[in-house]
């Protein structure tokens, strides 16, 4: 198959292309800078399958510049699916964001309250994804990704890097840690994800859209993934603790629908692996 990647320069991008290579199809990459709407019918012309990561991605940021978030993932979006032939298969990179926060696991049916302008315009691509294959456009996938970790992150403003790089001595300021660290996130291998992304390709049939909840269902404190990286490189992490801050204590995917649809699992997702394997990697 003929498979393009947008934003085939990221993290989780160039690891897409990747397992599309080494499945042994035709890949094409494009950057994120190098997104051109004005070149994507003929790029997009023969594709079979078009997984579509190029975005911007980072929460805070988006709230002070929404204009360009909904411009780059909402307008980027709809240029992707303008061009593709209808017979192409499409996957995009969403997110867990898109959902209200909760307590109990998370899946494709929790109720939608998109927080930040990144979140919306994640959402707003979703639906715009959904409505241009039930008018008998291409299929599309829309995977709502947890917290992808593990190695290739070059974003120090991401906990996992962050915390390497302390342990590697790369900064000596402390990592700041908001309350006392009992706050429940989910880690995905970004290695878990792209295999998201192989599998999705051979689902989303044309004219039709579906969208998963993607992570490992496991949840993992602040304290505990400091503490794992701290025994996984045999080094100290100095961190400091600020007043507690307003934000969700729990939120951990429940991703039973992909593994029953699609037969996913996050294999490689526990701590000490993400972290082993981005520490071998730096």
């Amino acid at each position: 198959m003929r498979v393009v990647v947008t934003g085939a320069g990221g993290f989780v991008g160039r690891r897409v292309a990747r397992i599309f290579r080494t499945a042994g199809h035709d890949v094409l990459g494009l950057s994120r800078s190098a997104f051109d709407g004005r070149s994507l019918d003929d790029v997009l012309a023969g594709a079979d399958v078009v997984c579509h990561l190029a975005a911007r991605v980072r929460v805070r940021e988006s709230r002070e510049d929404p204009l360009g978030y909904w411009q780059v993932n909402l307008g980027g979006t709809r240029a992707v699916l303008a061009a593709c032939p209808p017979t192409a298969r499409v996957v995009i990179a969403s997110t867990c964001t898109v959902y209200a926060p909760s307590d109990a696991p998370i899946g494709e049916d929790a109720p939608l309250d998109p927080a930040s302008p990144y979140a919306a315009s994640k959402l707003a691509a979703d639906l715009l994804a959904r409505d241009v294959a039930g008018s008998g456009g291409p299929g599309v996938v829309s995977l709502r990704a947890f917290n992808v970790a593990g190695p290739g992150d070059p974003d120090p403003s991401r906990v996992v890097p962050a915390l390497l790089a302390r342990a590697a001595g790369a900064t000596s300021a402390p990592f700041r840690v908001n309350g006392d660290g009992s706050a429940v996130r989910d880690y995905l291998h970004v290695d878990d994800i792209a295999d998201a992304f192989l599998a999705a390709a051979d689902t989303a049939e044309p004219g039709t859209w579906r969208a998963y909840t993607v992570g490992s269902g496991r949840g993992t404190s602040v304290a505990d993934l400091i503490d794992t990286v701290r025994r996984v490189t045999g080094r100290a992490v100095p961190v400091e603790h600020g007043p507690a801050v307003v934000e969700p204590a729990r939120l951990v995917a429940d991703p039973a629908r992909i593994r029953a649809d699609l037969g996913w699992a996050a294999t490689r997702s526990d701590p000490e692996r993400i972290v082993a394997d981005a520490w071998i990697a730096r």
